[in-house]
């Protein structure tokens, strides 16, 4: 059997670093982010349904995501339509990920993993986090980031103190090496788990 362990967090909490962590055990790690990217990009499956809906969206062959931004800015209701032709998508490249790598533990990394409600058909669900001072520093350093675009990104995600609520297990990511080493002792558990 493999155990689908569910990986989020919210922005700045370490969720991209702790997927690294699970890499470096071994374990195979589907990022829906990096789906998304490979549906978008020229010749990915979403290119067509998605271009058909809005044909604004595609330049050179592949989707724009800023235009797709200007899109979903301008008519909220956009973003209804295009998760009903990506999510379909998404699912069918995390299936084939699943299936191409049969191990005792799969990490499904997906940012917005409880508003998707993603957690009913996981078999257990690892949330990042760390002190609300440590998140905005770390956002707050990112490239072209402004507290304006940080808090609206807060208000589109489950609150952090919810997340570790809902959470079959925790890892507070303030210390790598702390981080590191409970990421070792889920994975062993998870393999028990996944033996028995």
């Amino acid at each position: 059997m493999t155990w689908l362990l569910g990986l989020t967090g919210s922005i700045g909490m370490g969720k991209s670093t702790t997927a690294q962590m699970f890499r470096d055990e071994g374990i195979p790690v589907w990022d829906a982010d990096a789906a998304v990217h490979r549906l978008y990009e020229r010749g990915g499956a979403a290119v067509g349904p998605v271009g058909d809906a809005f044909p604004e969206a595609v330049a050179e062959g592949a989707i724009s995501r800023e235009a797709l931004k200007k899109i979903i800015a301008a008519d909220p209701s956009a973003l209804g339509r295009l998760e009903k032709i990506v999510h379909p998508l998404v699912a069918q490249d995390r299936a084939a990920f699943i299936a191409a790598n049969p191990a005792p533990i799969v990490v499904v990394d997906i940012p917005l993993l409880y508003e998707t409600g993603a957690d009913q058909w996981l078999d257990s669900v690892l949330v990042v986090t760390a002190s609300p001072e440590t998140q905005r520093a770390r956002v707050l350093a990112r490239p072209g980031m402004t507290e304006a675009q940080f808090q609206a990104i807060l208000s589109r995600q489950v609150p952090d103190a919810e997340k570790r609520r809902r959470a079959d297990h925790l890892i507070e990511t303030t210390t790598l090496d702390e981080a590191r080493a409970k990421v070792r002792a889920l994975v062993k558990d998870l393999k028990d788990k996944a033996d028995a």
